[in-house]
């Protein structure tokens, strides 16, 4: 887990990009959670590198030009611990990126942790699936998609 101090610069260039994208389909907050997004992916990128290539299906390109990676972010309260889960919802499954990786942004918008990545071809099959409106036992959240969780410390640093 890296922490990352959040900047000014980053914090006007997520809220431009935010407000020009508005409310996309299937978004759990309803476009609320795209400044945030749009801030994982900045955190994304110091850690991890490549250019910003905002699509459906991914966010950034690494190096290589082929390898491509979705950045999944939750705005969060606390620093986040090895145990919290990661989620990606069900209907993101579909998305074609190879990694999938996970920030966590703090709600004053002070700082962000990259968590880590995970290969998406091997993320289903590792992670817990729960559907919308279960229970989550291990942190007693109402799931509000059906999503697949995985803790951090399942995760891996870097891409490879």
């Amino acid at each position: 887990m890296i922490e990352i101090k959040i900047t000014q610069q980053m914090i006007d260039y997520a809220s431009d990009q935010a407000q020009e994208m508005g409310e996309i389909n299937n978004s759990i907050r309803h476009g609320k959670g795209n400044l945030v997004g749009f801030l994982g992916e900045l955190v994304a990128q110091k850690v991890l590198g490549g250019m910003l290539d905002n699509t459906y299906d991914h966010d950034l390109l690494m190096d290589d030009f082929r390898t491509t990676v979705d950045v999944k972010t939750k705005e969060t309260a606390v620093a986040p611990k090895p145990y919290y889960d990661c989620s990606v919802a069900d209907y993101n499954t579909r998305q074609q990126c190879d990694y999938y990786c996970f920030v966590r942004v703090k709600k004053d918008l002070s700082v962000g942790w990259y968590l880590g990545v995970y290969r998406k071809s091997n993320y289903i099959k590792d992670a817990r699936f729960l559907r919308a409106g279960e229970i989550d036992t291990d942190n007693n959240y109402t799931v509000k998609a059906d999503c697949y969780n995985l803790a951090i410390s399942n995760l891996h640093q870097n891409i490879g």
